[in-house]
């Protein structure tokens, strides 16, 4: 029942976002999806990431099966779209093998085994249909949103330092190597996280169950309601409003000036500023920092090359977003609490609602408002008194960050072995 509930609720988002994009003239997150199927994806590893996520249902043989058989029709769509001279890429094959484990679960399937496999198959199609959902929220807040509050943000920024022109200027003096290596590792965000769910999932094929929570339910939620918070806080980013744009777009005539990276903002009286339609505005939080700390989080109970992993992907993250211009500090610091307030309610939720997860969640969402709250109404202040206004922001998201290991360690104590018992010496015999 649950998984059933959970299916129709998704597919009515699915059916509201795509109803939503068509009034603005675009194809919604359904139709950009069918697409795939057979014409060129727009992120093949995200499609084969999905698959994997699918194929810790199946046995091994199942999976080379599977791989084999995804490979191949890539292959065939490759050579025909050669063919045809149309657009190159990869990850249709591994869109198939997902609606085919549909497709066999139904009718070749029967009882245990074919829940089973409908839940790997829902868990790589959440993934995929998560990209697409996450699409259409933007579209939708660049149409809805014509005002953006980056000024309130660029003033709150100068109580950290403005790190993100910091780390503008830090990025350009590494030249195209750095950029290359940060670009890749900010949008392979979700393969990252994949490889870790996969090893939390490795077990599923052999038990036949699922575990209790695992990251790719934190990893969605995050990417569910962080949207939601785009459309009470607008803003673009550094490098869309004081920069020349990104990817060909925004900046130029919206800009307030072009400052980003070698110029601070001033700090005066900001106001709400006139932007473009297109430019999504999805700073507040950086949903990509809280998933790069969820997945540090999840990473920490697995083998040391996952925890090492976890830990770069942090750093680099943290430094991509800055670095391309495409936050702000303060966007980072509630990314943080975001994170951790989201992986707290799914963690107590799973254990019954006790009260130290319910106050954790409710102190995450509180100190999150209070975040916002001065972010808007209190940004001259802190760029006036940046060494009291820094610390205070630091010293909040290190409380939420306290809050949730300190809880987090008493719902699962630290395991120490017990000594096996001594034998006790025999007395000699005269």
């Amino acid at each position: 029942m649950l998984w059933t509930t959970a299916g129709v609720a998704v597919l009515g988002f699915l059916v509201a976002l795509e109803i939503a994009a068509r009034h603005y003239g675009e194809p919604g997150p359904i139709t950009n999806q069918a697409r795939e199927v057979v014409f060129a994806p727009a992120s093949g590893p995200l499609l084969y990431a999905s698959m994997a996520l699918m194929m810790v249902v199946l046995t091994w043989r199942q999976r080379f099966v599977a791989a084999g058989v995804a490979v191949g029709i890539d292959v065939v769509f490759a050579l025909v779209r050669w063919a045809a001279g149309a657009g190159m890429n990869f990850g249709n094959g591994a869109l198939w093998v997902i609606l085919g484990g549909a497709v066999v679960a139904v009718t070749r399937r029967t009882g245990p085994e074919r829940v089973l496999l409908l839940k790997g198959v829902g868990l790589g199609l959440l993934l995929v249909a998560g990209r697409k959902t996450g699409d259409a929220w933007l579209l939708i807040t660049s149409k809805t949103r014509p005002t953006v509050l980056d000024q309130y943000l660029a003033s709150a920024d100068h109580a950290l330092g403005n790190p993100s022109w910091v780390a503008g200027r830090i990025v350009g003096a590494t030249g195209s190597v750095g950029h290359r290596i940060l670009d890749f590792v900010y949008v392979m965000l979700p393969v990252a996280a994949v490889v870790i769910a996969v090893w939390q999932l490795r077990k599923v094929a052999a038990e036949r169950r699922f575990p209790r929570h695992h990251l790719v339910r934190t990893f969605l939620a995050v990417g569910l309601l962080g949207p939601a918070v785009y459309m009470v806080f607008p803003v673009v980013g550094p490098i869309f409003a004081y920069g020349d744009g990104a990817w060909g777009t925004g900046g130029g005539p919206w800009a307030v000036a072009h400052l980003w990276p070698h110029t601070l903002p001033p700090a005066g009286a900001p106001q709400d500023m006139p932007y473009d339609a297109f430019t999504p505005r999805n700073c507040m939080p950086s949903l990509h920092t809280a998933w790069a700390v969820v997945i540090f989080i999840h990473s920490r109970t697995g083998p040391r090359v996952l925890r090492w992993a976890g830990a770069v992907w942090l750093v680099a993250t943290l430094t991509a977003t800055l670095g391309f211009g495409y936050h702000y500090g303060v966007d980072l610091v509630a990314g943080v609490v975001f994170a951790c307030t989201v992986e707290a309610g799914l963690r107590t939720f799973d254990r019954g609602l006790d009260w130290p997860g319910i106050r954790l969640v409710a102190y995450g969402a509180t100190v999150f408002a209070a975040l916002l709250v001065s972010y808007r109404y209190l940004p001259v202040e802190m760029a006036a008194h940046p060494w009291v206004a820094g610390p205070l922001l630091l010293l909040a998201m290190a409380s939420v960050v306290y809050g949730y290991t300190r809880t987090t360690r008493l719902w699962d104590p630290e395991v120490v072995p017990v000594p096996a018992p001594q034998a006790r010496p025999q007395p000699e015999l005269v």
